[in-house]
């Protein structure tokens, strides 16, 4: 049997436990929601990296879709909120394939059906709006993690690309994780700073995820986890996923990328203008200086570095599908996940390790998590702090 043959069958009993996918985001910007336009029944490779055909291709037995809004929403809860029904409106479409999940029991459930849990995770602190009644009302709605900032910092809290401001955590942000310990959601310590995932650490009571980032050691951008944060997995109990975004697990796609950005700038665009005559002077730069493609080893490389510093029980997946333009050869969408279970297979891991990588360990942090939150709800109420009872 070959190593792809291999992984293939090891999904078919532990599937894929995918912490970030935007497809909810995509679907808004290509079609504001028109399902019908885009069908994810049938291939929509021409437009999408997720459609249910290559989901089953894939392995995926678990999926957290992610209802991000952009930090510039002039509305962030209302749009998080269609984001949400979006959701929601895939799986009233495909009941056979896609079943609600809102806890670790729900998605072993569904893996015993044959179907694809399908939970949700809320991308940047902007989403609350400051409120904690606003955290819970997305936990309401089946939210069951929250990532505490997204490019942008927000008010209680700094984010890994922005410029520092409160130096990690406000008092307020520590109230936030503590409330999200109490209600049962995620701290989910993508896109922050490396100050506001230590804060987090010595905060939260719960285990925290990472829901789309990688190893800070193997490739230098700030999006990713310093070894010394991932030291700390084993006693908080959580889980990092490793991400696939090129620019964020190849240090050739990070310089390559901020020499584009700077082009841009020399040209007078934002570095994230799409604008034809924009684009016209990235491609020229493209021509001249082609861009740097990852593979499939590239993010294997990140998770035996991930596995020395943390341990297999604090690894999982998440590849930020329909959140990024490029992908590695291999991984070019929802069906090449039997693609990196195979290369590690020729790295050494066991089937057991696998397991753990591809499903055992996202459970098991969701399922801590509620635990957490019984215990808490028994001593605790609800906060009502404000942000500006609490930083003034």
């Amino acid at each position: 049997m070959t190593s792809l043959e291999s992984a293939r069958e090891l999904l078919r009993e532990f599937p894929v436990a995918d912490g970030h996918n935007d497809l909810p985001w995509a679907l808004r910007e290509q079609v504001r929601y028109d399902l019908d336009a885009r069908d994810v029944a049938a291939d929509q490779s021409a437009h999408l990296h997720t459609d249910i055909p290559r989901l089953r291709q894939g392995g995926v037995g678990a999926q957290y879709w992610s209802v991000y809004v952009r930090t510039d929403s002039p509305d962030p809860v209302a749009a998080t909120l269609e984001q949400i029904d979006c959701v929601r409106q895939l799986l009233a479409r495909h009941p056979g394939d896609l079943r609600p999940a809102l806890t670790a029991a729900d998605m072993e459930a569904a893996r015993g059906e044959g179907r694809i849990a399908s939970l949700m995770g809320a991308e940047g602190g902007h989403s609350i709006a400051n409120s904690l009644g606003t955290l819970r009302g997305l936990y309401g709605l089946g939210v069951r993690y929250l990532t505490l900032t997204h490019n942008d910092n927000v008010d209680w809290a700094d984010s890994a690309t922005d410029e520092p401001r409160a130096g990690g955590l406000t008092v307020f942000g520590r109230e936030v994780v503590r409330e999200m310990n109490r209600v049962g959601m995620l701290v989910d310590l993508s896109h922050v700073a490396a100050t506001t995932m230590r804060d987090a650490l010595d905060t939260s009571t719960a285990p925290v995820v990472f829901s789309h980032s990688s190893a800070r050691a193997v490739c230098d951008h700030p999006r990713n986890i310093p070894d010394d944060v991932l030291e700390r997995l084993p006693v908080n109990g959580g889980v990092a996923m490793v991400t696939f975004v090129p620019k964020f697990v190849l240090q050739a796609a990070v310089d390559w990328t901020a020499a584009a950005d700077e082009n841009m700038r020399a040209h007078g665009f934002h570095h994230l203008d799409t604008t034809a005559e924009a684009m016209k002077v990235h491609r020229a730069f493209e021509e001249r200086r082609p861009r740097p493609v990852a593979t499939v080893a590239t993010v294997a490389d990140h998770l035996d570095h991930m596995r020395e510093v943390a341990g297999i029980d604090h690894l999982g997946i998440g590849g930020d599908y329909d959140g990024t333009a490029f992908t590695p050869d291999g991984l070019d969408d929802v069906s090449g996940y039997p693609n990196l279970l195979a290369e590690l297979l020729d790295r050494g891991w066991s089937k057991a390790d696998l397991a753990k990588l591809t499903w055992k360990n996202a459970v098991r942090v969701l399922g801590a998590a509620e635990d957490v939150a019984r215990g808490l709800q028994a001593t605790r109420s609800p906060s009502n702090a404000t942000i500006e009872s609490l930083d003034g």
